[in-house]
């Protein structure tokens, strides 16, 4: 499955405010899977004088945040409705597997996206912000959660596709979000046949693989290559 990424608009009535970190990112991989008709800015509202441009539009100041003329949403999976529900499509789910997508997307937040974030947010981000040292008992309790529910996930993808149905949902991509880290991440995905081979299905979507393909969005910093023990 090789579905091209959506065009980029130059003009739109909405605009997605984004970066690349993970919730960011998997907005705008919505909106390029969906071929959604937005504008994107990169965007930086905690940097010196954004806030007040930005607090209007989410009085959190995090991204994403959809924008337009009289209104704003906020929050990556309300946005990733609000987009699939514009577009006419059913990577929202809408009719009966609507309740099966809510299920893996609230376990998924809560368990599995969960324990990567906890692996990622130690290997990763703490290092490209220069946030510490790497907390390895944090990366120990985060692995330990991820082999608890990336082997519930396995025999669930052992014998389908996808989560739910027969094509690719949000749920899929929700479930992911971390895992387009994983080169810093290191998350032992090979551990999990079915696992990888839907995150390797994943990876053949190029909204999915490359988001920000054609877009302005200056990459991550570069994590720092560790020392062993450290």
């Amino acid at each position: 499955m090789n579905e091209k990424v959506g065009p980029v608009p130059a003009v739109g009535a909405m605009k997605l405010y984004f970066s690349r970190n993970p919730n960011p990112r998997l907005a705008v991989a919505v909106a390029r899977h969906l071929g959604a008709d937005v504008a994107f800015e990169f965007a930086s509202p905690f940097a010196p004088g954004q806030a007040e441009r930005f607090r209007p539009l989410n009085p959190n100041l995090y991204l994403p945040i959809l924008a337009w003329p009289d209104g704003s949403l906020w929050e990556t999976d309300a946005i990733a409705c609000r987009l699939s529900r514009d577009a006419g499509s059913n990577f929202w789910r809408t009719g009966d597997d609507q309740p099966e997508m809510i299920r893996w997307i609230s376990w998924g937040k809560d368990n599995f996206a969960r324990s990567c974030d906890m692996v990622h947010f130690e290997r990763g981000t703490k290092q490209r912000y220069h946030m510490g040292p790497i907390d390895h008992q944090l990366v120990e309790e985060g692995l330990k959660l991820f082999h608890t529910y990336a082997a519930i996930l396995d025999a669930v993808l052992t014998g389908r596709q996808w989560l739910v149905g027969h094509d690719v949902s949000y749920a899929d991509f929700r479930m992911a979000t971390f895992l387009a880290f994983n080169d810093v991440g290191g998350l032992p995905l090979e551990d999990y046949p079915a696992l990888a081979r839907w995150y390797g299905r994943l990876e053949a979507i190029d909204a999915w693989r490359d988001p920000f393909s054609g877009l302005d969005a200056p990459g991550l910093p570069p994590v720092p290559k560790q020392d062993a023990g450290t």
